[in-house]
């Protein structure tokens, strides 16, 4: 069943705040045009961001990726108005920013200085109670470009995942690529064989997740073995432990793997990830 999601109330659109019927974008945007934006989510927990400089930097690094010059100075005290002005400031929420590369012709290649055009909202999120979730995961072919580092406005690859999945009951889309699994397809994937945590390498395959950069710290801070090394499918049955991870998802477990028609995994115990997920949040409501 999928799940019913509103508009906020009101969002801000190049320098003004306006409710978003009355927010247009010309038919030229190049976000509407090519999909040539980049976006950002960061996620407040009780009013209070959570790795904020974190993801301004993969924001940072991801329009510089694309080559969209941008102004970061108004970006955070923006997110917080944008927080008071929703009734959030002391809620669990996430601010959604989007910067497109802006309005000109229709060319396959760059324009010269078109302005970029730069949105952003707060909305609600609930973010308590992710420990008692279960997942059920289909597992599907990745045929996504070659640049998923790059936070990109194009997601049709990664919608029409998802859509399989949740069309099919399921609650995300574990991805495969040449053998390997390598992320949801809006979440990060972990993998628990033997004792050792494992998740895909950084790299143009995967998004540089904030989540998974702070499970890894975790695993550190409390000395379980992992290795950032790609699992292959083809070791399922190996697998002890799986959960996957993201902004919103935080640690999720996944309860049962599901392709072609048949469940191939399901859970065996979960020791790891309840320690994981007992301090993240920790870390969270400190």
């Amino acid at each position: 069943m999928k799940n019913t999601k509103s508009y906020p109330a009101e969002v801000y659109l190049n320098g003004n705040w306006m409710p978003p019927q009355g927010a247009m974008v010309s038919v030229f945007d190049r976000a509407f045009m090519f999909g040539d934006g980049i976006y950002e989510v960061t996620p407040f927990y009780r009013g209070k961001p959570f790795r904020l400089q974190d993801h301004l930097g993969r924001l940072k690094y991801c329009l510089e990726e694309i080559k969209i010059p941008f102004d970061f100075s108004i970006l955070e005290p923006l997110m917080f108005e944008a927080l008071s002005r929703a009734g959030l400031a002391e809620s669990d929420a996430a601010v959604y920013i989007q910067v497109s590369r802006g309005v000109a012709p229709r060319t396959h290649y760059f324009p010269d200085n078109p302005e970029p055009t730069f949105l952003m909202y707060a909305f609600p999120v609930q973010l308590e109670n992710f420990q008692e979730k279960r997942w059920k995961v289909l597992v599907s072919e990745d045929f996504r470009w070659q640049r998923c580092d790059i936070k990109s406005t194009a997601l049709l690859a990664n919608t029409m995942s998802n859509e399989e999945a949740i069309s099919g009951g399921f609650d995300e889309n574990l991805l495969v690529r040449d053998g390997f699994f390598t992320e949801g397809s809006h979440s990060t994937a972990f993998f628990v064989s033997h004792g050792i945590v494992y998740t895909h390498p950084e790299g143009p395959h995967i998004l540089s997740a904030i989540t998974r950069k702070v499970v890894l710290e975790i695993c550190r801070d409390l000395e379980i073995d992992y290795k950032e090394e790609a699992f292959p499918f083809d070791k399922i049955s190996e697998i002890e432990e799986i959960f996957v991870t993201g902004t919103t998802t935080q640690i999720t477990i996944v309860d049962s793997l599901h392709t072609g028609g048949k469940e191939i995994y399901s859970a065996q115990k979960g020791e790891i990830t309840e320690r994981l997920q007992e301090e993240f949040w920790g870390r969270t409501r400190v």
